[in-house]
């Protein structure tokens, strides 16, 4: 843990000393978002093993329904003692599970030093027991910008090949870039083969590139291609990128600051 008495820097340092997981946010669009967010999430599961969902999504936009979770629980109920961390973690086969975070995401910014830090403990014992940390948002946590969102070093969208999966795509990437997430990670879902979602990301790319001015990476078709790969490999430095999360986390006020200064 982080002691509040020590310095932060050291406590800070001490807490990211092991290599962490890389850490993606994804959004999911179209007529079944829910439906594509689980199947991409077991997927990559299936190819990078130790996969940890953070749902912040939600009613029905959440995980819960697809997975038969009941509503309730929160990780912000760990740090009140009315749960356990291993009591909240909900199980999902083929997955280290799901963990919902919607309202922890909402009160992190009104959070005292010693939750905040109670919180990136946590956060950091789960890291510890997983390959994969994925940020399951909602397009709503875009305005304003959640805490973890901003945090997460990567981004992927999951477009669905459907003209509402195409304007929902572009505002989700307009949104991310409006908030500095950089160039983003797209794979495509529900498209006739690879060849028509190949087709369709590159007309998404297209018009992101003249309207927005940003690279989009291709990550594949959701049914049939290797998604951890992509995001394993992409950044130069990824270490350094995943460190960040907890990082940009216990900053979060000063995020806030930045943003809106």
């Amino acid at each position: 843990m982080i002691d509040g008495r020590e310095d932060q820097a050291a406590g800070l340092r001490r807490l990211f000393r092991k290599a962490p997981p890389t850490v993606v946010a994804v959004f999911s669009t179209g007529h079944a978002a829910a439906q594509t967010a689980a199947q991409a999430i077991r997927r990559i599961g299936s190819q990078a093993h130790r996969v940890l969902v953070l749902d912040e999504a939600a009613g029905d936009a959440s995980l819960a329904g697809v997975w038969g979770h009941a509503p309730g629980g929160d990780l912000l109920h760990v740090l009140d003692d009315r749960q356990t961390l291993e009591g909240l973690l909900l199980p999902v086969p083929g997955l280290m599970g799901r963990l919902p975070i919607a309202a922890v995401a909402m009160a992190l910014p009104l959070l005292d030093d010693e939750r905040r830090a109670q919180l990136l403990t946590h956060l950091q014992v789960l890291q510890r027991r997983t390959r994969f940390m994925m940020i399951h948002a909602s397009v709503q946590a875009l305005d304003p910008v959640s805490p973890f969102v901003f945090a997460a070093p990567r981004h992927l969208v999951l477009a669905e090949a459907s003209g509402r999966g195409a304007t929902e795509a572009y505002a989700c990437i307009k949104a991310l870039a409006a908030q500095g997430a950089g160039s983003l990670h797209v794979a495509v879902a529900r498209a006739r083969d690879r060849a028509d979602a190949r087709a369709f990301f590159d007309r998404l790319a297209s018009l992101v590139r003249t309207k927005v001015g940003i690279p989009l990476a291709w990550v594949g078709q959701v049914e049939r291609d290797d998604l951890a790969e992509p995001l394993l490999h992409h950044a130069a430095l990824p270490q350094e990128a995943e460190a960040a999360f907890l990082r940009r986390l216990h900053g979060w006020r000063h995020g806030i600051a930045a943003a809106h200064g």
